[in-house]
């Protein structure tokens, strides 16, 4: 927690120095969303949750975020209590690059360090986690902007290590990545007018079995988030959000057969704010669990929080 403080109030004391420079800047003009995220549920590698699908600013863009989950587990089979802290953490290079006026391409590369405390001793993973490329097309784009609607398909590649000795454990999304071949299939909507907009996200990603024999489930994400622009001006835009994200994933599999407790479902309230300067946008949120039932009830989702900074292209 007290990074977590820390890095807030980098940021604060970045925006107010950000207000006293008095150079022209590049500002959008209206409303954009970026349209794909990936992080994940109940772990940063298998599962496929999201920090969240959409930015304001910048829609074309390279840059680098930051995301921190913390879940409650039970230690063994023997223990009712949930007294096992598990933090995911994630650094990921991530981009959108358009190819043409309505088609571009979203990809992105994690770096992990993940860490779990056991009576026995605390346990840590680190390493490079699965890479997700994706092609994103503009379907709708009605008058002004005031509705679009994009679609996207994509693949994640097994770049990060899976290791089967992990599965065992309560929580088998404690890997660095799946070791599978893993398909997704996004859809957006965004209405913006005047100050406000509202994005309405969905994904599914179908998980294949990797050379382990080990298949996980497959997983449907949902998102709801409203903006309104608090300060628009000739140096900066800053930006308010707040909504709802919802994660169902489906029961895991070896050998072809259906693992208990390995399924399961949260649903998140999450408040943030997005800010730009000149062609930089800079963006963090919290997300708390309104409702948490995974694994069965062994794992209880805590928090998560994210901060990222892009530079538009």
């Amino acid at each position: 927690m007290k990074k977590i403080f820390l890095i807030i109030s980098l940021i604060l004391l970045n925006l107010n120095q950000a207000k006293t420079i008095k150079d022209s800047l590049y500002i959008p003009t209206d409303f954009h969303a970026r349209f794909f995220d990936d992080c994940d549920a109940c772990g940063c590698a298998a599962g496929n949750g999201s920090s969240g699908f959409e930015s304001l600013l910048n829609p074309q863009f390279i840059g680098i975020k930051y995301f921190a989950q913390h879940y409650k587990a039970k230690e063994n089979l023997f223990v009712k209590d949930l007294t096992q802290d598990q933090y995911f953490n994630t650094i990921q290079l991530w981009g959108k690059i358009p190819l043409t006026k309505k088609l571009s391409v979203y990809a992105s590369l994690p770096f992990h360090f993940h860490e779990k405390k056991t009576l026995q001793g605390d346990i840590k993973i680190n390493g490079i986690g699965d890479i997700n490329l994706m092609g994103i097309y503009q379907l709708v784009n009605s008058k002004e902007n005031i509705h679009q609607l994009n679609g996207g398909i994509g693949v994640k590649v097994p770049l990060g290590k899976f290791d089967e000795k992990g599965i065992s454990g309560v929580n088998p999304s404690f890997q660095l990545g799946t070791g599978s071949w893993d398909y997704q299939m996004v859809l957006n909507y965004k209405f913006q007018k005047n100050k406000v907009a509202v994005l309405l996200n969905t994904d599914y990603t179908i998980k294949t079995e990797n050379k382990k024999y080990y298949r996980f489930g497959n997983q449907w994400n949902y998102a709801a988030t409203g903006f309104y622009k608090i300060l628009s001006n000739d140096r900066i835009i800053f930006s308010g959000k707040a909504g709802l994200q919802g994660e169902v994933y489906d029961k895991n599999k070896q050998f072809d057969e259906v693992l208990p407790n390995t399924a399961g479902s949260a649903l998140y309230g999450k408040l943030g704010f997005e800010a730009s300067y000149k062609k930089f946008s800079l963006g963090s949120e919290v997300m708390l669990p309104a409702y948490s039932n995974l694994a069965g009830g062994d794992i209880e989702a805590k928090s998560r929080f994210s901060i990222f900074l892009n530079f538009g292209i």
